[in-house]
């Protein structure tokens, strides 16, 4: 069955071609598996709660825009009775009947590693599409102060202000000269725009939509997690060929249900610490279906997603087995006025089995954050670059420092190869299990052995991550993080010109440090870290009877390496092996955009000569050491590195980094 709708339709109707339904919701009430929603081009305000969903994947519930991106769902309203208050302050008065239970002028932010200064609200006001900035004070409206925090300072004088009168929600705003009774002003007044109320609604697809601004709210692992889209605890969906923007917090949800009794525990009852509270919701969600049969699979493919508050996509548990790809997420957290620790272009807890691939990260709070358990987690063949603070910038706290990859607290096994790594920042590795495999990498490594207790002064305060059966959800154990068991090869390393702010910020805090924030190309910070043959050799039938040493449990893990290659002062580690430094030839790098197409301009493949580079494979990189599994496909099959970022295929020696052959740094990434 095909159900029609047009929100431009004369008349509401039925649902046929000829007489349209006029919101998506009406046939969201009534499309059952195998039914396709085909949406008219017009503007949607509605949440639509999908009541049913498919059986599998060959009966799902499609729901498509007519033309792509021509159909608009968005959490806005328009505001129409603007008065003058005080020069370029403007005042609304907006009746709270409007809001329904849900006012976002009066709901404040909140939520475990929520670290906000200031009680921001779910409300946001817009000007012709762009958020602008809450501020605190009328008097800060009307005089309104640069934010020097933004990426975008020059913006942050287009400041608003909300209060309650009565039945009211008041709002003031400094247009800056613009009548906003002549402009596009809209508030967001939904808290969701596509999503389930209830969990088990499998097997949607979403499909070239435009979804925007609504009212979501903080969204960490130990919470309900909400976005615009989402599954909610669901299987099966794929959300393609979408725009999906300005959602106050997090634009896609593939994460965890409601758990009542865990619920943001950690900052409403205390006297759990957060990462104690993360492994109760784990344990929790296992006892309640948390399985591959129920859970995950999802597909997010070809979307535009951008200038979110919080994340572009974020997920904990609920993002099992799924697939990432070919998507544009950019400019998320730029207006750092959300502040804490889940924040990211994509923001992940569990990313079990999860294949991130053929994106483009830019101008992200760093760009994809990998937390917990992401093990069997690949990431191939992505372009990430302008992961960091704008010069300029006034950098709020440590975690705004941003880079493009984050794996934290995790056993792995974690696969990142053919990727472009072109941040100042590269890779905070606070973790272990994890193979960087064939990258370009311009950036350092930050918070190497360090950044995964919780803080203790006095007393040890260790983060029991927990690690699962392969390519399953079942926990098979608990245990601390060692560092190391990290493999590194065939990259190559070129160092950038470090930026002076950066370090002199890293350094104020007390972080500019090898084990934390320093700007160093190359694998330098693994600096003592032990080679295989070296740690292995350790254990014996005596040490396991040596009951006065069992230190050596809990020593760093070791390292592999080979065919990395250094260039422009990247320096290697001490246990560095088969390896090349090059500090006579300088390497440029330069990524051009044209028309929103994006190209690496190198003199690079000049100079990058074969050596005997190893031909990588799942068999060389063998297993992460705490889960014991190997570094492979999510089906269990073997991964050979004969592929580079373009798909094209290696020579038998391969050359180092992401490109088979020089010729194709050239090419549209």
């Amino acid at each position: 069955m095909i159900y029609y709708v047009a929100a431009n339709a004369s008349r509401n109707g039925c649902g046929t071609k000829e007489k349209p339904f006029q919101t998506i919701s009406e046939a969201a009430g009534i499309a059952c598996a195998g039914d396709e929603v085909l949406v008219a081009p017009g503007i949607y305000r509605e949440y639509v709660n999908p009541k049913n969903g498919g059986t599998d994947e060959n009966s799902r519930i499609i729901y498509r825009s007519e033309e792509p991106l021509a159909a608009v769902i968005t959490g806005a309203e328009p505001v129409k009775n603007w008065t003058q208050y005080q020069g370029d302050v403007w005042m609304a008065r907006i009746p709270n009947g409007l809001f329904g239970s849900y006012n976002p002028y009066t709901t404040v932010i909140a939520g475990d590693w929520y670290r906000a200064m200031e009680p921001v609200h779910t409300g946001e006001v817009y000007i012709n599409g762009k958020s602008m900035y809450e501020t605190f004070s009328l008097e800060d409206v009307i005089d309104p102060a640069i934010y020097k925090g933004s990426w975008d300072p020059d913006f942050t004088i287009y400041k608003w202000y909300t209060q309650q009168d009565g039945d009211f929600t008041v709002i003031y705003a400094n247009f800056h000269g613009a009548n906003p009774n002549e402009e596009n002003v809209e508030i967001n007044v939904r808290r969701n725009c596509f999503y389930p109320d209830k969990t088990g609604v499998n097997y949607i697809t979403l499909s070239g939509f435009t979804v925007k601004q609504a009212a979501t709210t903080w969204a960490p692992p130990t919470a309900y997690q909400e976005g615009m889209i989402g599954p909610h605890w669901s299987k099966g969906w794929i959300i393609e060929d979408c725009e999906v923007s300005d959602s106050k917090c997090s634009g896609i949800s593939l994460g965890k249900y409601l758990q009542p009794n865990n619920e943001n525990k950690w900052t409403t009852k205390f006297y759990k610490d957060g990462t104690q509270t993360e492994r109760d919701a784990i344990c929790q969600a296992q006892i309640e279906g948390w399985t591959k049969e129920n859970i995950g699979s999802h597909t997010v493919r070809r979307c535009n997603i951008h200038d979110c508050g919080q994340t572009g996509i974020v997920g904990h548990l609920g993002g099992v087995f799924s697939v990432i790809e070919d998507n544009h997420i950019h400019h998320i957290n730029n207006k750092q006025d959300l502040a804490g620790a889940e924040i990211g272009g994509i923001k992940m807890h569990a990313a079990i089995d999860v294949i991130i691939r053929r994106n483009h990260f830019h101008h992200c709070t760093r760009g994809l954050w990998l937390d917990w358990q992401a093990q069997g987690t690949r990431v191939t063949q992505n372009l990430f670059h302008d992961n960091v603070p704008p010069k300029g910038t006034e950098i709020t706290n440590g975690l705004a420092l941003a880079e493009d990859i984050f794996v934290e607290v995790s056993h792995g096994p974690t696969l990142i190869d053919n990727n472009l790594l072109l941040s100042d920042c590269a890779c905070r590795i606070s973790t272990q299990g994890i193979a960087l495999v064939h990258n370009l990498i311009a950036g350092s490594f930050t918070w190497v052995g360090a950044g995964v207790d919780n803080g203790g002064q006095h007393l040890p305060t260790p983060r029991y991550t927990p690690y699962h059966v392969p390519h399953r959800t079942e926990v098979a154990g608990f245990m601390t993080i060692l560092h190391g068991d990290a493999r590194f090869y065939n990259n190559v390393f070129v160092q950038k010109e470090i930026r002076q702010d950066l370090t002199a910020y890293a350094q104020a805090e007390g972080m500019g440090t090898m084990d934390k924030c320093q700007f160093i190309c190359g694998t330098k910070p693994y600096d003592g870290y032990p080679t295989a043959e070296t740690y292995f050799g350790r254990f014996n039938a005596e040490t396991a009877v040596d009951h006065d040493n069992k230190d050596i449990y809990y020593d760093h893990l070791p390292i592999y390496t080979g065919g990395n290659v250094y260039f422009n002062g990247a320096q290697p580690c001490d246990a560095e092996e088969n390896y090349k430094v090059d500090n006579d030839n300088k390497i440029e790098l330069e990524l051009k955009e044209e028309d929103g197409k994006y190209r690496l301009e190198t003199n690079l493949y000049d100079f990058l000569s074969k050596f005997e580079t190893p031909f990588v494979s799942t068999e060389m990189l063998g297993e992460a050491f705490e889960p014991e599994q190997k570094f492979e496909s999510p089906d269990g099959t073997p991964i050979v590195f004969d592929q580079d970022y373009f798909g094209e295929k290696r020579d038998i020696i391969p050359l180092a980094g992401p490109f088979a052959c020089g010729c194709e740094s050239g090419n549209v990434l």
